[in-house]
């Protein structure tokens, strides 16, 4: 499978996006660049080809989890010398308002972790972490399978589960 989506660029028209939440809407009008120039994140978009309006968008970046937050049952797999884990980061998920209820999520989503998992071949990463802005952004991740972790709000889904996806 290849790529859906394609790095944010100038061709992309980010002050036309509009999702609904303030914070994910500054975020690309106002955020995105600065924080792909400082290597803070990556964003991703799936784009109108006619009209180079964004459907949707998604960041990535470097990450860790403090073992202690991971659960038990999958902690106890993992090395006692590792304080934190290595994780991917998706920050920020968004669909403009658009776009919405075409299952433009689904398939950012799925990039995304096609994007991670190719990534955590090269680049130790146990987990793709999500950190939901709303109930809604977390209904959204558990219906595909994340797991909350304990007193921190995020959530993750381990790369073995990644792994059978795309293998």
């Amino acid at each position: 499978m290849s790529q859906l989506s394609e790095p944010l660029n100038s061709s992309h028209k980010k002050s036309a996006f509009s999702c609904g939440k303030e914070l994910l809407d500054t975020y690309i009008h106002k955020q995105a660049n600065q924080d792909i120039k400082r290597k803070l994140s990556a964003c991703f978009v799936i784009n109108d080809a006619n009209t180079n309006l964004i459907k949707g968008y998604y960041t990535l970046s470097n990450n860790s989890i403090p073992l202690e937050f991971i659960p038990a049952r999958i902690q106890k797999k993992l090395p006692r010398t590792y304080h934190s884990i290595p994780t991917t980061l998706l920050g920020r998920l968004a669909i403009d308002d658009k776009f919405q209820g075409q299952g433009i999520g689904k398939l950012l989503l799925i990039d995304a972790l096609k994007r991670s998992y190719d990534i955590s071949k090269t680049i130790g990463s146990f987990a793709v972490v999500a950190d939901p802005i709303d109930k809604e952004a977390e209904s959204f991740y558990l219906k595909y399978g994340f797991i909350k972790l304990p007193d921190s709000g995020k959530m993750f889904l381990p790369m073995k589960t990644i792994s059978q996806l795309f293998e």
